[in-house]
């Protein structure tokens, strides 16, 4: 019996790597699928008692296909008017934070940090700019896998909990319920909101005649990033394009553009659409969702955005489960 078990884990210890193996060079493509499946599925959801469950996620999934096509076609056409954009405006932005009186340390930091992000951003992108064909199948691979979900969502969520262990079904319901409130105020609220910001942001660079495509979406990728950070935001970015203009003489351009920034980039969307996007925000920890934006960004690239908050996320659970267990277990000492 002993020989049987130890040779089932030994063929189940096989089986889990092999498909590993195959799993790993897709998971990136794998997890933005399903990012982009749970922002899309209360869309698919109204959508599907119009016209079917299957003709919904196909209609969704044609119009994500057309989307990924052409970020394709404008990755090879502006990637390096790109990367040059956001290099020139992170030594700016990095330059005008070292001109304060800042403390040695954080000095030291700050200059760390100018070195190392534009040489990270620039190595990342230069892993897919020689791969496009990498880059192709890894969105073939999210259409189909997004399709997938889509159509086979109430499927995939009743298998999901049918394999919770019954011992600790509570648990692991907790834990399922915190990864969705990391989700929900991550995808449908932050990074909704931001993208938002960073396409309008885009839009008024080129509106305004402030650069050509690359240093627009340059511009609008800077602003998803400062939305990252607690007392930075949008504001940031419009605020740079205004003294740009108006130092350059566009004084009547410059006011409209800050106009533009308020009304469309920040701080008139945080406080109009903001509240109604995020409902579910105040569950979650900002500073655990800031540390697991930035080190899961260190850690996994692009995709470790969503990765690392829903980690912290979920560890913070269990640490709060562990102390609810002992503080029952001291109570049950003290009767």
């Amino acid at each position: 019996m002993e020989l049987e078990a130890a040779i089932w884990i030994a063929i189940s210890i096989i089986i889990l790597y092999l498909v590993w193996e195959t799993v790993s060079p897709i998971l990136s493509p794998l997890i933005i699928a399903v990012t982009l499946a749970y922002i899309l599925y209360p869309f698919h959801e109204r959508l599907s008692k119009k016209m079917g469950n299957k003709l919904s996620a196909f209609t969704i999934t044609a119009i994500l296909t057309v989307i990924m096509f052409l970020f394709i076609i404008g990755f090879v056409l502006w990637m390096n008017d790109v990367k040059r954009s956001l290099a020139y405006y992170l030594d700016g932005f990095f330059t005008w934070l070292l001109t304060f009186n800042l403390p040695p340390s954080l000095y030291e930091l700050l200059q760390k940090l100018a070195e190392d992000i534009p040489k990270r951003f620039e190595e990342y992108i230069l892993g897919y700019t020689y791969s496009l064909p990498k880059l192709s199948l890894q969105a073939i691979v999210t259409v189909f896998a997004f399709y997938g979900i889509l159509v086979n969502a109430r499927t995939i969520r009743r298998e999901v909990y049918s394999l919770l262990p019954p011992e600790n079904k509570e648990l692991a319901i907790k834990l399922l319920d915190k990864a969705g409130e990391t989700l929900h105020t991550l995808l449908r609220g932050w990074l909704s909101l931001s993208v938002l910001k960073g396409i309008f942001t885009a839009a008024g660079f080129l509106l305004f005649g402030m650069a050509d495509m690359g240093g627009a979406i340059a511009a609008g990728i800077f602003t998803i990033i400062f939305e990252l950070l607690p007392v930075f935001g949008g504001w940031v970015v419009w605020l740079a394009g205004m003294i740009y203009l108006i130092n350059g003489g566009q004084i009547i351009s410059g006011l409209l553009f800050a106009l533009y920034g308020v009304v469309f980039i920040s701080p008139l969307p945080d406080i109009v659409l903001k509240p109604r996007i995020t409902v579910r925000e105040r569950g979650v920890n900002a500073l655990i969702s800031l540390i697991g934006i930035f080190g899961g960004l260190l850690a996994f690239g692009f995709v470790g955005i969503i990765i690392g908050p829903v980690a912290l996320g979920l560890f913070a659970t269990l640490v709060d489960e562990w102390k609810e267990t002992k503080k029952k277990i001291k109570a049950q000492t003290a009767l």
